[in-house]
């Protein structure tokens, strides 16, 4: 009943990282990953809320998060669950995407949660080459993998129907929040900074994004933040240089996104 979470980065695999991990009573909070999440529940069941709807996927299905699509985590039984999850870059995908032929674009997967026991069999082996360090073998059955996958659960991207100018909009304010983490703008300054009412501002943008601002803003510094430490820098000077008050203010919004803590995640990127 222990928890129990390891992140890594693939031997292989440029832009992808690794979780292996069992969880009890850890909750990830509402959060957005700038790639995809992909992972293979091998014990228990978890349940996630992706974009307002809940899941529920239990031993055997594959998990298939869709670059920033807003979702949770946490345990569908009192047990928990254990899974192995691979967290590809858009662009890792994409390559093999038009490998395969398919159009120009980020692929997107439709179904949250699928049974493929293929699928399944392939990510199993690869997540445990990797985990073993065998750079040939995980390569070799990642990129099968994903191909197979992206043959079998994507599907063509659905296009927004938000207004140009909400899009405008909403794009304007995510570069404010890029450039200001440290010292970012009210929701008022924010609006007045791309030209748009607060309230038109906030709904477009949780329409776009699925979130408010200053919980994309945590998104965003959490984002960062991963950055510097797999560079070597110290959890401290990351918290105050991504914006927290402190490192336990990083820590605690740190764990909840990523699932393990910054100091963990730093030790395994080796850096």
């Amino acid at each position: 009943m222990k928890e129990q979470a390891r992140f890594w980065r693939h031997p292989a695999v440029p832009g992808t990282d690794l979780l292996k991990a069992r969880y009890v009573t850890h909750r990830f909070s509402r959060h957005v990953h700038d790639g995809y999440a992909i992972g293979l529940i091998v014990s228990g069941v978890e349940e996630f809320d992706y974009r307002g709807t809940l899941h529920r996927a239990a031993a055997g299905e594959l998990v298939l998060v869709n670059p920033d699509a807003v979702h949770t985590g946490h345990a569908g039984v009192p047990g928990g669950w254990a899974y192995r999850m691979l967290y590809p870059s858009i662009d890792a995908l994409a390559g093999i995407a038009a490998e395969l032929g398919a159009p120009y674009g980020t692929p997107y997967f439709p179904e949250q949660v699928v049974r493929d026991e293929q699928v399944a069999a392939l990510l199993r082996r690869a997540h445990e080459a990797a985990e073993r360090g065998d750079a040939l073998a995980a390569s070799t059955l990642s990129r099968t993998m994903f191909a197979r996958l992206l043959s079998r659960h994507a599907a063509p991207r659905p296009a927004a129907v938000l207004p140009a100018e909400g899009r405008r909009a909403v794009r304007a304010a995510l570069d404010v929040l890029h450039e200001s983490l440290v010292d970012p703008p009210t929701l008022e300054g924010l609006a007045q900074a791309v030209g748009a009412r607060p309230f038109a501002l906030l709904r477009a943008f949780k329409a776009v994004t699925g979130l408010p601002p200053h919980a994309y803003l945590t998104s965003l510094r959490v984002r960062q933040a991963r950055r510097l430490l797999r560079s070597g820098v110290r959890p401290a000077r990351v918290a105050a240089e991504v914006g927290f008050t402190d490192q336990a203010h990083l820590s605690r919004h740190f764990k909840r996104i990523v699932g393990v803590p910054p100091a963990a995640y730093q030790r395994a990127a080796g850096a």
